[in-house]
């Protein structure tokens, strides 16, 4: 499989498959295909996988896209402005996402619900209990809200994070939630209660525009019913 992701605010990737090859994705992410890419909605693992998807942010079911009578094209459009970042994923390489982050991937890449193990990091982390882990061999695409940054933290290095900038980040790098100190700073400060701090080794990718912010600017925007 070979692919070029284009576009900046409103990205998109394009996927160029052999005859034979797979991908899959969430419903509603293809853009545009060649005739010859054959489409099957699938559970994709049986009702178990597809429940816990559903916990992890992403819908039921999946579509498997295949090319068939040579080689195929299909584009994988985001959905929210923002980036859509490629992951190669092996034994050793997995990946956690926040949740509805996956947007399409070879039909070798599996996808599961990892729990936070931290109740502080669960109820206050943005992204609540349930994230994505992303694991199999292949390559794997996430978009991310606005743009992302990318931090290789070393062993005992930490980062502190305002809630819901976590994009992924690999395994090894343990999460946990703080209090803002300070009971003005947690009042009047404008930045909520809780940050997230991250810390290494390992690689994190940070988002600079999370969807639940966007909502917070929005909000005294809307109109209200009577």
């Amino acid at each position: 499989m070979r692919y070029e992701i284009l576009g900046d605010t409103l990205p998109i990737v394009i996927c160029h498959l052999d005859n034979g090859e797979k991908m899959f994705n969430e419903s509603g992410a293809m853009a545009w295909m060649s005739p010859n890419m054959k489409m099957e909605t699938s559970s994709n693992g049986g009702l178990g996988k597809a429940l816990g998807r559903m916990f992890a942010g992403e819908k039921m079911f999946q579509n498997i896209y295949t090319a068939q009578g040579g080689e195929g094209m299909i584009a994988f459009a985001s959905s929210f402005p923002g980036s859509i970042v490629p992951f190669e994923i092996g034994p050793g390489k997995e990946m956690i996402f926040q949740k509805r982050a996956f947007l399409a991937g070879e039909m070798s890449i599996q996808l599961s619900v990892q729990f936070n193990k931290k109740i502080g990091a669960g109820l206050f982390g943005g992204e609540g209990f349930i994230l994505q882990r992303v694991s199999g061999n292949g390559i794997a695409f996430a978009e991310f809200d606005g743009h992302v940054v990318q931090y290789d933290l070393q062993p005992g290095q930490s980062i502190v994070v305002d809630t819901g900038n976590v994009a992924a980040y690999e395994p090894s790098v343990n999460m946990e939630i703080k209090t803002v100190p300070g009971m003005k700073n947690m009042l009047f400060g404008g930045e909520g209660i809780f940050n997230t701090i991250l810390t290494g080794p390992g690689k994190v990718w940070l988002q600079t525009m999370p969807v639940s912010s966007v909502a917070a600017v929005l909000r005294p925007y809307m109109p209200t019913g009577n």
